[in-house]
């Protein structure tokens, strides 16, 4: 099939598209590369991938990139959860997703799966927190963008027979990625190894997912993609507390005797303003079409403190 993924020079896209590109499909990639690399695609490009290089909320550039294509994987968005401008998550999450539906409308493209997130479900009373879990309070505008995102899509599928996937992942760590807490702490320890500042009281407490199982079950969603919209938790069996992500990253650096000095955090010892302090996804759902995370929350930790050490002591 001939596939389009917007975002695809980012993190989860670009392991998307190699994917892809491994299993037979031919791959369009659209990316204003304000986040996404150059450096991401590499092996996509020797592979032939086409590259545009525009603004999903474009029209015109959209219309370009959906030539000839039969599904379009949307995983183009503002990615920083803390953005202080509320107005960006405006811009690059609900209006480009309205933009690329009704510019699929358009074109007669009515296949779509959406990068969600596990924020859409705010400070979940339940946990693990399934798919059916409500009602949904975003706690950041992050959240909130996604939600509408995932209402847009669902919309269209019920409006005009689109099939519409949005998948609900938990947090993804691995190469590629230069964001999130593991990063920030190996980073921090190779600056100063006497001493680490992590923000909040240090019990949050979320899933970790493998760059590889989250690509996976990406492909295992779609090939059962079936009629209307359909959301899936994409999550690792269990969870972590940040207290245990410093202390991997610290046991891995081969550090002994760092103060760990909380900041103590904001609203109940989140990170900052905004942040989930417990999330838990329950993967049944996903579970029942076929698909098992390889790792858990502490092997995806460990595995990502071991890539950072490697690329950040290379540089």
């Amino acid at each position: 099939m001939k596939v389009l993924v917007t975002g695809g020079a980012g993190f989860i896209g670009s392991h998307l598209i190699d994917r892809l590109l491994e299993l037979g499909h031919e791959v369009v990639v659209l990316d204003n590369f304000s986040s996404g690399r150059w450096e991401n695609l590499s092996q996509a490009l020797k592979r032939g991938v086409e590259v545009v290089k525009g603004d999903v909320r474009h029209p015109d550039v959209v219309k370009r990139a959906l030539r000839g294509v039969d599904v379009v994987f949307h995983f183009a968005a503002n990615p920083e959860v803390r953005v202080g401008d509320p107005r960006e998550h405006y811009e690059h999450n609900i209006k480009a997703t309205f933009v690329l539906l009704e510019t699929m409308r358009e074109e007669d493209i009515k296949d779509v799966v959406f990068a969600s997130s596990s924020t859409v479900y705010g400070d979940a009373k339940v946990l693990p927190t399934p798919e059916d879990y409500g009602p949904l309070k975003p706690i950041s505008v992050y959240g909130a963008s996604k939600l509408a995102c995932e209402a847009l899509i669902s919309s269209y599928a019920h409006t005009y027979d689109f099939r519409g996937i949005a998948l609900r992942y938990a947090n993804v760590v691995g190469p590629r990625s230069r964001r999130g807490v593991v990063y920030d702490f190996v980073r921090k320890l190779m600056a100063n190894p006497r001493e680490l500042e992590i923000l909040g009281d240090g019990t949050q407490t979320k899933s970790y997912i493998w760059i590889a199982d989250a690509v996976e079950a990406t492909i295992v969603a779609w090939r059962k993609m079936g009629e209307g919209f359909e959301a899936y938790n994409v999550g690792s069996e269990d969870a972590i507390s940040v207290r245990r992500i410093a202390e991997i990253v610290i046991e891995e650096m081969g550090l002994e005797g760092v103060k760990l000095r909380f900041t103590g955090g904001v609203k109940g010892g989140r990170g900052w303003v905004g942040d989930v302090k417990f999330m838990h996804l329950d993967i049944k759902k996903l579970k029942r079409l076929g698909w098992a995370p390889r790792y858990s929350s502490e092997e995806s930790v460990r595995l990502a403190a071991r890539h950072y050490l490697e690329l950040l002591n290379r540089a």
